[in-house]
Parts: structure tokens; C-alpha cells; sequence
């Protein structure tokens, strides 16, 4: 009995250290997926849920009833009243031709600030620190201050053009100024963005292909066109992407400046998503529209990192 029990001890003393060391060696192998294991679950619960939710309401009709949100099935009705909704064209429109002046005068803009920051010897932190001011500001208080400014009584750029002996101006409330007013603003709060992304770039490139082509005796406009450029065209091409991105998406400017008005001068596709969504109460075609950005903002990401391929394999 007793040398028995005593084997049974010595065994069962074995196999412990043996578990331990097969459950360590597991976790060892497999540390790198429960390390992920958080990150996945807030993907999962952050991004991947919300969009099935998504999906879904882009196929519904919602009503509300006795306190409480009701869901029906509307199949293809959003798409049909998609096709024959003029707003969302006129609102597409606005945000394309937004998108292109706004994006490119921020990235000239930039660029020739941080080129110009560059080259300065003295107090360029307090230049940089200026310049950077605006993107530091909340989007509320840049929507009041430009408002005040837009001021047909006695905003600034009127009290200037009487100044000057010309009429004043209703820069938001007049169809042909109120989608520019907005895009002044967009302009001055987000070239700080591109001027600070490229102020990196340049800052970050090697000296020796630029030391050799002033040694071979090439111009400033030469060593900027031939060198610094192509040398730099990482850094444009990322900071073009978030920006046209970022411009495609436009809301706070629109909002707090015009609401989208005069009529839909400056109905951006955000602005009327919004509109729909919680003014209009039309929710599962708000998220269709939502469906729509999101398709739209894919294809342009995909189209443009296989046009940056093909001209980086040329």
C-alpha cells in the first residue's frame, strides 16, 4: 500500500512539471495572436460591427413608434430614390470642385512654406509655432471667428472694401462667394497640415545628392525641380492622399459658416448626409448615402495607389 501511493506521488509529481512546461512552449508560440487578441476585439467591436449595422439600415426603412425604432426591410427602394436625387448630384459637385481647389493650393501652399522654412537660419521655431497655429485651434472657435469676419455690417473684409471705396459683400449669404468663403477657410486652417508634413520630408532628405548637384553647378530651380522633388515625392504623394481624404469629408467649415446655404451652394455630400440622416429623419437612406462616400473614397484609394505603382515601376 504504502510504495504504491509512493509511486502514484513520484508520478503525478512528474507529469506537473511536464504540463507546465507544454502550456509554456503553447504560449510561447502563439504569443504574437493573443498579444493581437485585444486589438482584434476592439476592430471587431469598433469598426466591423457598426458596419454590418450599416449594411443593414442602407436596406431598411426606420420609423419610430411607441418609443422605440422600427425596422423594415425596403430592398432596392433606396437605390431607386438614390438614382433620381438631384441634391446628392449638386451635392457631389460642390465637394469635387471643393476638394480640388482647396487641395491644391494647400499642397503649393505648403510646399513653399516648408521650402522657404528651410532655408531659414533664425527663430524658426517661432515661425514654425505661428504657421502651425491654425490647425491648433478648435474647428468651433475657427467657424465663429470667420464668421465675425464674413460680417456684412461690420466683419473685416467689408470694413476693407469700403476702405478701398468698394460695395460691400454678403460673402455667405451669396450663391457665387459662399462655396470660395468656405474654401478660404479650409485653405488657412489646413496648409499648416501639408506645410508640416513636408517641412518633415525636406528636413529628412540626404545632403549628398543635393551637395553634388550644386558642385556640378546646378540652379536653385534646377536643384528644386531635378532633385529636391523627386527626392521628396513620398512625402507629396502621402500628404496628397490624407488631404484629399480629408477635404472629401469636409463638414465643420460647411456647417458653421453656411449650414449648406444660400439653397445648396455650398451642400457638400457630409452636409447633406447630415441633412438626411437627422434633419429629414431618412435614416436607412443616409446610410445608403454613407455607402456610397465610403465606395467612393475606396475607389479613389485603390486607383490611386495603383497609379503611384505604375509610375513608380515605369
Amino acid at each position: 500500500m504504502d510504495s504504491s501511493a509512493t509511486e502514484v506521488s513520484v508520478r503525478q509529481t512528474e507529469t506537473q512539471p511536464t504540463r507546465s512546461r507544454s502550456i509554456v512552449e503553447f504560449l510561447d508560440r502563439t504569443f504574437q495572436y493573443w498579444a493581437l487578441l485585444p486589438a482584434l476585439v476592439i476592430l471587431l467591436v469598433m469598426t466591423v460591427y457598426p458596419t454590418i449595422q450599416l449594411l443593414r439600415l442602407s436596406v431598411s426603412t426606420v420609423s419610430a413608434e411607441e418609443g422605440r425604432y422600427i425596422w423594415t426591410f425596403s430592398g432596392l427602394e433606396n437605390l431607386r430614390t438614390f438614382l433620381t436625387d438631384q441634391i446628392f448630384l449638386i451635392s457631389m459637385r460642390n465637394t469635387v470642385l471643393f476638394v480640388i481647389v482647396t487641395v491644391t493650393v494647400e499642397m503649393i501652399l505648403g510646399f513653399l512654406l516648408a521650402l522657404f522654412m528651410s532655408h531659414l537660419k533664425r527663430r524658426v521655431g517661432l515661425y514654425r509655432t505661428i504657421i502651425m497655429i491654425p490647425i491648433l485651434v478648435p474647428a468651433v472657435a475657427i467657424g465663429s471667428v470667420w464668421r465675425l469676419m464674413y460680417n456684412f455690417d461690420f466683419g473685416i473684409f467689408n470694413r476693407f472694401l469700403i476702405w478701398l471705396g468698394l460695395p460691400p459683400q454678403m460673402w455667405t449669404g451669396d450663391p457665387n462667394l459662399a462655396l470660395p468663403a468656405v474654401m478660404l477657410v479650409d485653405i488657412w486652417h489646413w496648409v499648416a497640415f501639408v506645410f508640416l508634413l513636408m517641412l518633415a520630408g525636406i528636413e529628412s532628405l540626404p545632403r549628398e545628392p543635393i551637395e553634388a548637384a550644386r558642385v556640378d553647378g546646378a540652379s536653385d530651380w534646377q536643384l528644386l525641380r531635378h532633385v529636391v522633388i523627386p527626392l521628396l515625392r513620398p512625402t507629396i504623394l502621402v500628404t496628397l492622399m490624407f488631404r484629399t481624404i480629408f477635404a472629401f469629408k469636409v463638414f465643420d467649415e460647411v456647417f458653421l459658416l453656411t449650414a449648406g446655404g444660400p439653397g445648396t451652394a455650398t451642400e457638400v455630400i457630409s452636409m447633406y448626409i447630415n441633412r438626411v440622416f437627422f434633419l429629414q429623419f431618412r435614416m436607412g437612406y443616409g446610410a445608403f448615402l454613407s455607402l456610397i462616400t465610403i465606395l467612393l473614397i475606396a475607389i479613389f484609394i485603390v486607383a490611386y495607389n495603383n497609379l503611384v505603382r505604375a509610375r513608380s515601376n515605369a
